[in-house]
């Protein structure tokens, strides 16, 4: 009588465990089809299209989130997301993204006098993310974006000191 208490006890126990392992698996995958997006948005005081020690993270700053299929460019998804007090941002998206070229873009400044983007191609401000599971990325969940910066029209005094500071010489006259 007793070794049929303990087999129907581990027979519980067993049920029970599996039961669990079963609903975490199940979990983890529906994670996998949705990401947390952190970024940050600057004000570039130098227009070099990266952070110094002069620049500022702009409160209220617009940023497009836009993916578009590979084959044939199609827009499949738009999000869009407004800065904290910090310039920093967080957007969800849901779904597997693999096939599409996903990326941020800047769309509106809450500074007038910082609010230039590059017209230019190859300077273009935007930030190529990954939304797939299936990237070898370990961190299924989380995708920090670089930051993106609006320019001011004239760059601030102190930059050639601030770039002398960090040992480089811009291809700019101030």
């Amino acid at each position: 009588m007793a070794s049929k208490a303990i087999f129907f006890s581990f027979f519980v126990v067993s049920a029970v465990c599996l039961s669990s392992l079963a609903g975490f698996a199940a979990a983890d995958a529906d994670d996998f089809d949705r990401f947390q997006i952190q970024g940050s948005v600057y004000c570039d005081t130098c227009r070099v299209q990266f952070v110094t020690r002069l620049s500022k993270f702009l409160e209220g700053a617009k940023v497009k989130l836009e993916c578009r299929s590979r084959t044939n460019g199609t827009i499949t998804l738009t999000k869009e997301a407004v800065t904290e007090k910090t310039g920093s941002y967080k957007m969800e998206v849901t779904g597997d993204h693999e096939e599409e070229v996903c990326e941020l873009v800047l769309v509106q400044s809450p500074d007038s006098g910082c609010s230039d983007v590059s017209k230019e191609a190859y300077l273009r401000n935007a930030a190529k993310i990954s939304l797939t599971a299936n990237d070898g990325i370990v961190s299924h969940e989380t995708r920090i974006v670089n930051p993106l910066g609006f320019m001011v029209q004239t760059p601030l005094a102190e930059c050639p000191a601030a770039f002398k500071e960090l040992g480089i010489v811009p291809d700019v006259t101030f």
